[in-house]
Formats: C-alpha cells, sequence, structure tokens
C-alpha cells in the first residue's frame, strides 16, 4: 500500500493564516446586510444607494483579484500578506469609526481589496505546497471557509448590531486580523517566484470598467426595469469585456492568462463555478429581505434561518474534498447539484405555505449542494492545466466566484425591487411576486449547472478512454 504524502505543520500553518484573514474578509461581505436600515436613517440615505455596502465590497474584491495572477507570480507571499492584512486593518479602523456613508463607503473597498489578495494566496498555497493527493480535502476546507463565512455575515450582523452597535461589527474582527498578521509572517514561507511580463494596465482598466459597467446596469432594472436605459448599459459591459479580452490576448503583456480556457473541461467548470456562487450569494441575500416583508420576521430571525445551512455547509465541505479524493470529482460535484436543484425547488414548490422553518429547511438542502460541488469544481479544474497554471486557475475562478457574488446580489435584489416599486397591493405581496421570480431563476440555474457537469464529467470521460 502506497504511504500517503506527509505535509508540514508550517504549512497547514500558513494556510490557517490567510485563512482566518479570508474569513473575517468574506464575513464582513454581507454582515452588514441586516443593518440597512439603521443606516440609511443614520446617514440620511436611500435604500438603494447604502445597496452598494455589499454590491461595491463584492465588485472592489473583484476587481483586485484581476491583479492576483501577477502578484503571486512576482511578490513573495509573506509580503503580499503583510499588504493584505494591513490594508484590511486601516479598513476596518475607518469603518468603525467612519462619520458618513462616503467614509464608510472608503473603508469597505479598502477591506475589500485586502480579501482580493487573501482568497487566491490561501488557494496558492494550497495549489502549489501541498500534494495532489491532499486537494480535495483542503480545498474543502477552503471551500468551508469562503462558503460559510457569507452565509454565517447577516447572522453575525443582526447579533451584534441589535445587542451593540454596527460599528462593534468591525471593532470585534480587528483582533482576528491581528492574529491572522502575526501567523503569517511567522509561517508562510514564500514560494518560487516565475518570470512574467510587465503588467497590463490597459486590459486591468478595460476588465474594471466591463464589471462596474456590468453591475450597475443589473442595478439600473431595480428602478427602469428591463428599459432602454438598462440595454444600452448592458451591451456598453459586453463591449468593454470583448475589448478586455482582445487586449488581454493579443498585448505583449495579459493580466490573465484565458489560454486555460481551451480546456474544455475547465471552460465548463468556470461556467458552473459562476452559477453555484450566483445562487449562493443571490439567494443568501434574498431570504433575509423576503422573512422581512413577506413574513414578517425579525431582521435576528432573518439572518439566523441561514445559519444552520451554513453550519451544515462547513461540515460537508471536508467530507466532498475526502470523496472526491477517494472516488474521484465527479460523485461530489453530481451529488452536490442534485441537492441544489432540490433546495430550490422547494423554494419554487412551497412559497405559498413558506415559513422560517421550510425556508431554514430548504437553505439547508441547499447549501449542502452548494459545498458538494464548489470546491471540487475548482479543484476539478486545476488537475485539467499544467502546474505551472495553478496559479492562473486560483486567480482567475476567484474573480469569477466574487464577480458571480456580485451578479447575484445585484441582479436578485433588483428582480425583487421591480415589484416592490411598481407592483400593486402591500409590500408583502409585492415582496412575494418578486421572490417568486428569484426563485425560479435559481432553479433554472441549479437545472443547467447539472446538466453543464453532466457533460463535463461525460468530456473527460472519453478523453481519457
Amino acid at each position: 500500500m502506497q504511504e500517503q504524502p506527509k505535509v508540514s505543520g508550517r504549512s497547514y500553518g500558513a494556510i490557517f493564516a490567510v485563512a482566518l484573514l479570508s474569513f473575517i474578509g468574506i464575513l464582513t461581505e454581507t454582515a452588514m446586510n441586516v443593518t440597512y436600515p439603521e443606516l440609511s436613517a443614520q446617514f440620511h440615505i436611500s435604500l438603494d444607494l447604502t445597496q452598494w455596502i455589499t454590491a461595491g465590497y463584492l465588485l472592489m474584491v473583484t476587481i483586485i483579484m484581476g491583479t492576483t495572477s501577477f502578484l503571486l507570480k512576482r511578490v513573495p507571499l509573506k509580503q503580499l500578506q503583510l499588504i493584505a492584512v494591513a490594508a484590511f486593518i486601516i479598513g476596518d479602523v475607518i469603518c468603525a469609526t467612519s462619520v458618513n456613508f462616503p467614509i464608510l463607503l472608503l473603508g469597505r473597498f479598502i477591506q475589500a481589496g485586502a480579501t482580493g489578495l487573501a482568497t487566491p494566496m490561501m488557494f496558492q498555497i494550497i495549489f502549489t505546497q501541498l500534494p495532489r493527493e491532499k486537494l480535495g480535502s483542503m480545498t474543502g476546507v477552503a471551500a468551508m471557509i469562503i462558503s460559510f463565512a457569507p452565509a454565517l455575515g447577516p447572522t453575525y450582523g443582526g447579533l451584534v448590531s441589535t445587542t451593540m452597535s454596527w460599528r462593534m461589527i468591525f471593532w470585534i474582527i480587528l483582533p482576528v486580523a491581528v492574529i491572522s498578521l502575526l501567523l503569517g509572517q511567522w509561517l508562510i514561507t514564500n514560494s518560487p517566484l516565475t518570470k512574467t511580463k510587465p503588467f497590463s494596465t490597459v486590459s486591468f482598466l478595460l476588465l474594471a470598467a466591463a464589471m462596474i459597467m456590468w453591475v450597475y446596469s443589473l442595478s439600473v432594472i431595480g428602478k427602469t426595469g428591463f428599459s432602454i436605459r438598462f440595454w444600452g448599459l448592458f451591451i456598453l459591459s459586453l463591449i468593454l469585456f470583448a475589448c478586455f479580452v482582445k487586449v488581454n490576448v493579443s498585448g505583449e503583456t495579459q493580466l490573465l492568462d484565458l489560454g486555460i480556457f481551451r480546456h474544455p473541461a475547465v471552460a465548463l467548470d468556470g461556467w458552473n463555478y459562476f452559477n453555484l456562487q450566483f445562487i449562493n450569494i443571490g439567494i443568501s441575500l434574498v431570504i433575509p429581505i423576503y422573512a422581512q416583508y413577506t413574513l414578517h420576521a425579525s431582521a435576528f430571525i432573518s439572518g439566523i434561518v441561514l445559519l444552520p445551512g451554513a453550519i451544515c455547509g462547513a461540515i460537508i465541505s471536508p467530507v466532498a474534498g475526502h470523496l472526491a479524493d477517494r472516488y474521484g470529482f465527479r460523485l461530489p460535484v453530481l451529488l452536490g447539484n442534485v441537492l441544489l436543484i432540490c433546495g430550490t425547488l422547494g423554494f419554487v414548490i412551497c412559497q405559498r405555505v413558506l415559513t422560517p422553518w421550510l425556508m431554514l429547511i430548504f437553505f439547508v438542502i441547499l447549501r449542502s449542494g452548494f459545498n458538494f460541488s464548489f470546491s471540487n469544481t475548482i479543484s476539478n479544474a486545476t488537475v485539467n492545466v499544467a502546474p505551472e497554471n495553478a496559479a492562473d486557475v486560483s486567480s482567475i475562478f476567484n474573480v469569477i466566484q466574487q464577480f458571480a457574488g456580485a451578479t447575484g446580489v445585484v441582479f436578485l435584489a433588483s428582480l425583487m425591487a421591480i415589484f416592490q416599486n411598481n407592483g400593486t397591493g402591500s409590500m408583502a405581496m409585492r415582496t412575494f411576486v418578486g421572490g417568486r421570480l428569484d426563485y425560479y431563476m435559481g432553479l433554472a440555474l441549479a437545472i443547467l449547472t447539472f446538466v453543464i457537469s453532466l457533460i463535463n464529467f461525460h468530456g473527460q470521460a472519453q478523453q481519457k478512454n
């Protein structure tokens, strides 16, 4: 029997140090969702503007992640971790002491920059310092972090803001950031750097502009529906994306190595990675809003509905990784896809009789499916490229993850807002109609993800044969 490769405690410690920063960074993505009414009243702003605390955060994370493929090859990991934690601490203090909304938003953007660096660093350490036999288990742990944190965020934010103050959301996590800094500077070992071409500034600006225009166009839906204004902005975002691809591929330097998508398995995994995170983050926003407006639940109860699903997902992620190590990626991914369909189908079929308890049960099923599939999707993509492209997979897939989250939040919130702003009847009924559209959207994406997975694994099996 072949002996399993051993991994040093230092490597696990380095992963833990970066994982801490990634966890609190992602936690704050959604922790402020339940404070929107309070912030709107305190800073005298509308809820549409307050939404950018989450949407802007996710967007900034995405933009920064677009640079990590370059940075991970040019900047020592220990130095990059120092920069990331320092930025997070600075942003955290700014948020906690902000006297107006623009200052709060500035602090959020600085924090988002740190989060945008932390998550790809975590995957980079896993993919470069652990043997192939350990990838499934450790990416399962990583997925537990990046999927548990956003679902826990509303519960954490609701509990802290209700019992203390929304500012304490930032003060409480500050010591964790300091611990991450100390552990990282002690345990992280720099990976060998590779020579890369100069940074592609034009590609970066085009990608950033395209993503900002994409998210902004989706936010317009909530006010004007699928109007000419929306379509104009949306088409402009597609043009900017096309310009980015053209410059990125044909220029002397590349921001992201899009060549990894020449592998059909990687391209299909990337599509599914987007779908999974769209459903995960989008539904995590829809559920508290729906519970408050339609079911008349309190902010705390609306946040606590997500907690059991987050806990189940955290438990399942390492199990899913172990299944992948033992039986391959097909089993946990397809199992997860089926559970995802069952969870979203529950919301659709039982919407008229939904209670917080039923929402809790369906979200547990949904999140279990998500966690069976999520980490194994990026792991499957990684083993389909050359080892030197592991950093490219990590960077690009993390960009996809955050961009999907921002898209899910804004699009599903906008679909609901169409009926809240322009529908007839009570606010509860208008939210009911908008929520129905969101649930159908989640179900359609879950079914699409299952079909893509079947095609993907069938193609990989044929290639091996």
